[in-house]
């Protein structure tokens, strides 16, 4: 086994021997090679690769990381992971031994991450800092239980960046977005699609996935099931985010009024056709233009989901019933919301005052 040269192409062609997943010897054979040295240097990272062993580069390290977690994340969520670490760790770390990296290198990583400005002299904030940390951290965990790397650097190295402050959540009031649903009312598509949103708290690819069958109008109920993603120009329908999120909702009578006007305004839809045909862009431009035109509070469209759930806490339910509408995997996301609402405070201490003064 080893290296040859094609006379015939004038190029080098490969065979080698590994093991597979269940132990049993496989011929593998690579042609297309320039030179011999490539040839070899392929079957190097190959045999490393098959046999586990760290005394690879972080980018051929990446590429196994990437044949064992790829299948196990949905494909928005290893889009975004894989773009991140192409574009903001690889660049650093590509050429170095995984076995190799120190946690001097992660620290020196961390500083060119925290000292970049873009070309407006803007830093990452500091949410986005603390996710580029977890994905390098990611990789190196797996390294550690899988591959047995002794310990991951990036824990060593220290945290950067923070989660976002609950004080920077974007929310609006009732009486806002009453008041964007009033201007935004003569786009129907765009202002069903906000109702739902708002008064029952969906994510948005939840809402854009939504089908005439996912109702049940009788008694007010609203099933989510599944999820929607415009990913390489291609409609990919999902599992919503979570399993908590798998859920039914009740719907106020006037929403359910205002769905099936939606629906019987779509000539000839379908059972199973997506509802909302109308794309986030839009959406992301008409609350743009609302915000701008109503001198209310620019929010991005996630927002709304907050401003649901701030509006339940006003309007006293539990965390628990909360939690329980919206999807959320744990109450503790749902209590975070809770100080946004000050005057509850006095509110309670009001109701305290009246329940000494009756003894």
């Amino acid at each position: 086994m080893g290296a040859y040269k094609d006379k015939l192409r004038g190029t080098w062609r490969l065979d080698y021997f590994i093991k597979d997943w269940q132990g049993k010897r496989k011929k593998v054979t690579k042609r297309g090679f320039k030179t011999k040295r490539e040839a070899l240097e392929f079957e190097r990272v190959a045999l490393l690769t098959a046999r586990g062993d760290l005394r690879m580069s972080f980018k051929d390290f990446f590429e196994m990381y990437s044949n064992d977690m790829k299948t196990r994340l949905k494909l928005n969520s290893w889009m975004t992971k894989e773009n991140i670490i192409k574009t903001k760790i690889m660049p650093y770390l590509e050429d170095k031994k995984v076995n190799e990296i120190e946690v001097k290198d992660i620290i020196q990583w961390q500083n060119a991450m925290m000292n970049y400005r873009n070309d407006e002299g803007q830093p990452y904030s500091c949410v986005y800092l603390k996710t580029l940390n977890n994905q390098l951290s990611s990789i190196f965990n797996h390294a550690v239980n899988v591959y047995n790397l002794p310990y991951n650097p990036v824990r060593k190295a220290g945290r950067m960046g923070k989660e976002k402050s609950i004080t920077e959540v974007q929310f609006w009031t009732k009486e806002e977005y009453t008041k964007f649903a009033d201007f935004i009312a003569d786009k129907p598509m765009s202002f069903y699609a906000f109702e739902i949103l708002y008064w029952c708290g969906l994510r948005l690819g939840e809402m854009l996935a939504l089908t005439p069958n996912d109702f049940d109008f009788p008694n007010k109920l609203v099933k989510i099931t599944k999820s929607y993603q415009r990913i390489n120009c291609e409609d990919i329908i999902t599992a919503p985010k979570t399993a908590k999120s798998v859920r039914i909702i009740s719907m106020p009578e006037f929403l359910v009024e205002e769905i099936q006007e939606c629906i019987n305004s779509q000539y000839k839809i379908k059972p199973n056709d997506r509802l909302f045909m109308v794309s986030k862009s839009t959406l992301h431009k008409d609350l743009k233009l609302g915000s701008e035109k109503l001198g209310l509070s620019k929010i991005k469209l996630h927002a709304l989901r907050h401003s649901h759930v701030s509006l339940l806490i006003e309007r006293g339910f539990t965390p628990l019933a909360i939690a329980d509408r919206v999807g959320h995997e744990s109450i503790t996301i749902t209590y975070q919301y809770a100080h946004l609402f000050p005057n509850k405070q006095r509110d309670i201490a009001n109701d305290l005052e009246n329940l000494r003064g009756d003894i």
